[in-house]
């Protein structure tokens, strides 16, 4: 039997790690853009065109590379961060594996522009497949420039399962928003399709921030700070009053390398306990200085894993460092400097002799017990007036057990009458009387039935009734707009803009009228006639867009169906709001008109009945 395992061959070996490497455009803009921070770049401009999947372009002014470095730089596990295995518990560059470039190589068209400071002639190298094209000296600029054409060319399936271009571009901001937040100090710009979405100077963190998710952020951060001999901590956290329903602004970076750690997220979750809203998720940007001997990042390709070597002490200092920065926000005074803070205004500025000091008279006939009629005795008469004065109990406390009378034809029975008997009984017909309807905590509409008592969930009925609504509107394409009087403008950050200009077409089905108005700003120009006229449409947009979000990583739910579930939960009547009984009768019409009407859009019971044999049987009754 002859011999069955054999090498592979390069290109296929290149195309196999990329699968690994390189999983999508926003994996390949990483790894290039983390070449160009450890060439020492300052500027770096990252170019897009759809979505990555045509053309992904990085143009720095780093330290560029020579002829043989070039050449080398597309070979398997070449690089220059390391040179033994010891290296890799003493990283701090952002790269060290060697095997992006051949991977991206082996599945792109490749085209590298490079040249050193202190060369005349830069080099230019093209390859397709892992196979060199072309290779030329050119007159450059220093630094480096390589684009990356056709992503995916020679491997259709995987090109088949990219995602729309809505949803790449949105993967390539999440890794270049990463990237810009751990360089503050390195200027960044992203162009996509001719349009340049981030111009990011070289700033603070807290200014970068801002820069990236918007200047309403300006006054949500509180800055954490903490240097100990184990890690030192910096960045900011929000505000608890400015958590959101979903994970996308929670930060860690460990020797300024983006992590994805769910331990050290509890950390952060644990030092917000009980002042975070339910169900929402704080916004922090935490940078973690470690000596990388105590740490191995050596854990997986996207490098986005770490093994920590003491994870509880570290656990324990970022808990303790935000519960202090949280504990200074809560008791720390705000100062106003603009007001007046002299005592001048309180001082008088009569002269001494003018000023007369105030009299005090009194009553010495006064009796505060002389209305007080009883018949007990002193001491218990004491007592109560005594208890009386402590529980604020008003004279005439017992009329308020006084059944109010009122006209047999006025009065209503406490719940509908169901039974042949108590219509025969009753002074006015049931088909005269209007059913009444009774909130209980204003959360449950409570109703009599002829078999006992129905409790219903009026947000989560409303939820359903508004969702069967808005799906058969997106369906149809009926959405009736009511025109705002003066429009608004919501400002977005380019992620949130470009998911709001993919859903775009069905916001329009639902009523929303939309413009694009700058880079990321919409004008509101209309809502859904359904919502009412005292709806704030900025922030109803903004709820929309975080559920749509949070909907669509947890639950997996198509795009009409996502859109009509949170409109449908941020329009809803929400609980504690109160209901008259019309309103109440509608609510109930419109539930068992639904296709679902027991099942809430989470799958719960929005119905729920008590028998009377069930009550009957609480009280002791057979």
């Amino acid at each position: 039997m002859s011999d069955i395992i054999q090498l592979l061959p390069d290109s296929v070996a290149n195309q196999i790690a990329a699968g690994e490497v390189v999983q999508r455009p926003a994996s390949a803009v990483k790894e290039l853009v983390e070449n160009a921070i450890d060439a020492g770049a300052d500027k770096i401009k990252l170019i897009v065109k759809d979505a990555g999947k045509t053309l992904i372009q990085i143009i720095d002014n780093g330290c560029g590379m020579s002829i043989t470095d070039a050449r080398l730089c597309f070979e398997r596990h070449a690089t220059s961060k390391i040179r033994k295995a010891e290296d890799l518990f003493a990283i701090r560059t952002m790269g060290f594996r060697g095997e992006a470039m051949a991977s991206i190589a082996a599945i792109a068209q490749v085209e590298l522009k490079t040249r050193r400071v202190e060369d005349e002639l830069g080099t230019i190298i093209e390859i397709e497949g892992s196979k060199i094209i072309d290779q030329r000296p050119e007159a450059l600029p220093a630094g480096t420039s390589i684009s990356v054409k056709n992503l995916f060319y020679n491997i259709p399936a995987r090109r088949n399962f990219l995602k729309s271009n809505s949803v790449e571009l949105r993967h390539i901001i999440d890794e270049f928003q990463r990237i810009a937040l751990a360089n503050p100090a390195i200027f960044f710009s992203l162009h996509s399709d001719g349009n340049e979405l981030f111009h990011l100077p070289a700033e603070t963190l807290k200014q970068r921030i801002v820069h990236l998710f918007g200047n309403t952020y300006n006054q949500r951060l509180v800055p954490v700070e903490e240097d100990t001999s184990i890690i030192t901590i910096n960045g900011f956290i929000g505000k608890p009053e400015f958590a959101k329903k979903t994970r996308g602004e929670q930060f860690f970076f460990v020797n300024k390398r983006f992590v994805k750690d769910p331990y050290l997220n509890h950390a952060v979750m644990n030092a917000y306990e009980e002042i975070l809203p339910a169900e929402t998720f704080p916004l922090y940007v935490l940078f973690i200085d470690i000596d990388p001997a105590k740490i191995d990042i050596n854990v997986h390709p996207t490098k986005t894993e770490i093994k920590y070597e003491d994870d509880k002490a570290i656990y324990a200092i970022i808990r303790s460092a935000i519960k202090r920065s949280l504990g200074r926000y809560n008791i720390t005074p705000t100062l106003d400097f603009d007001q007046d803070t002299s005592f001048s205004s309180f001082i008088s500025t009569k002269p001494l002799d003018e000023i007369q000091a105030p009299t005090i008279t009194f009553n010495p006939d006064f009796n505060p017990f002389e209305d007080i009629k009883s018949n007990a005795s002193a001491r218990s008469t004491a007592y109560a007036e005594g208890f009386e004065k402590k529980a604020g109990i008003p004279q005439n406390w017992d009329t308020l057990y006084k059944i109010t009378e009122r006209d047999d034809a006025e009065q209503l029975p406490l719940l509908p009458i169901e039974s042949e008997e108590d219509k025969s009984t009753a002074t006015t017909s049931s088909s005269e009387a209007p059913k009444q309807f009774f909130q209980l905590h204003n959360r449950f509409i409570v109703s009599q039935i002829h078999s006992g008592l129905m409790l219903i969930d009026q947000q989560a009925g409303h939820e359903r009734i508004l969702f069967e609504h808005y799906k058969e509107q997106l369906e149809n394409n009926k959405g009736i707009s009511q025109q705002s009087l003066f429009p608004q403008t919501i400002e977005l950050n380019a992620a949130d803009f470009t998911l709001m200009d993919d859903i775009l077409p069905e916001l329009q089905s639902l009523g929303f009228q939309l413009r694009p108005f700058g880079k990321t700003t919409y004008i509101v120009d209309g809502i859904p006639a359904d919502l009412g006229s005292n709806v704030n449409e900025t922030k109803i947009l903004e709820q929309l867009l975080e559920d749509f979000k949070n909907n669509k990583d947890a639950l997996k739910l198509s795009k009409r169906e996502n859109l009509a579930r949170s409109l449908a939960k941020n329009a809803s009547i929400k609980a504690g709001q109160s209901l008259d009984n019309q309103e109440m009768a509608e609510l109930i019409d419109k539930l068992f008109a639904t296709e679902s009407p027991n099942v809430s859009l989470h799958g719960k019971p929005v119905i729920i009945t008590i028998t009377l044999q069930e009550l009957m049987e609480r009280f002791g009754k057979n």
